[in-house]
């Protein structure tokens, strides 16, 4: 199908980018790699006036250490991530979480920053974002303000970042991102989204598409940290989710994989 008319707006910073936010309020969106937006919009789910490109603002691009943090600008491309030494060595979590998203096509266009707003609950990065605890810096009109991320997801393809707001970073302490780490991801094919994902990062699991938003595996965190074994630790994965039925797995099947899939990545990360 074909979007409904809408008008486009590039602006050159994240200033001129709210004040076309509070211009024409909700009539607005921001896109910056689109591939969450407009399929929405081809469909006509979605129907905005106006299209606020922020993908090339230069102050929302990079990948830097910052204070002894790791420091990532939300407009920064998955291909980036994938390729970037210092992520590669400092969070190594993300960029091998970034090369299981989609096809090529999709890193070379494709945000973190869109992903993690978007807060699709199968989606990979929203789900080693949690993982890792990061930090979410959002700007709005009342200037900068944190949210880490156990708050940032509120439900399903729901975030913290209000309308008349822009997600601008990710920050990732540096204990956080050398932590041991894993990821075990099932899906159909190779670069479809998730039927179920476990993040590991450290003591912090996290769960892909086992209820509206990405979850904490609270039930197995609290297990290892009393000092139980990692098999009776993943045992109570699925503890507290609330996972869909679809076509592609019934509930209880992913209840099943979510054990299945925590055991494997608590495994791997202890070998790490």
């Amino acid at each position: 199908m074909i979007p409904a008319e809408f008008d486009y707006e590039r602006p050159v910073s994240v200033e001129a980018a709210l004040a076309s936010l509070a211009e024409h309020g909700e009539n607005a969106k921001i896109i910056a790699g689109g591939h969450s937006l407009l399929p929405m919009m081809k469909l006509r789910l979605a129907t905005p006036a106006v299209l606020i490109d922020i993908a090339r603002i230069p102050e929302l691009s990079y990948i830097r250490e910052d204070d002894g943090d790791i420091a990532i600008g939300a407009a920064t491309r998955h291909a980036d991530v994938v390729d970037s030494a210092l992520l590669a060595a400092r969070v190594p979590l993300l960029p091998h979480v970034a090369q299981l998203v989609g096809d090529r096509q999709i890193r070379h266009r494709g945000t973190i920053g869109g992903s993690l707003v978007h807060s699709d609950p199968a989606a990979d990065m929203p789900n080693a974002v949690l993982a890792l605890g990061a930090t979410l810096v959002i700007a709005g009109p009342s200037g900068l303000r944190e949210v880490h991320a156990d708050d940032f997801f509120t439900g399903f393809f729901e975030s913290a970042v209000g309308p008349d707001e822009i997600l601008t970073e990710i920050r990732i302490s540096d204990e956080a991102g050398r932590a041991g780490w894993a990821y075990e991801k099932f899906t159909r094919r190779a670069n479809d989204w998730a039927i179920v994902a476990v993040a590991v990062s450290g003591g912090r699991v996290a769960l892909a598409n086992m209820g509206p938003t990405p979850l904490r595996a609270r039930a197995t965190e609290e297990a290892l940290a009393s000092g139980q074994s990692i098999a009776e630790a993943a045992a109570l994965a699925d503890a507290g989710t609330e996972p869909t039925q679809d076509m592609h797995a019934t509930r209880d099947y992913r209840r099943h994989l979510a054990r299945v899939l925590t055991r494997r990545a608590l495994e791997t990360a202890a070998a790490r």
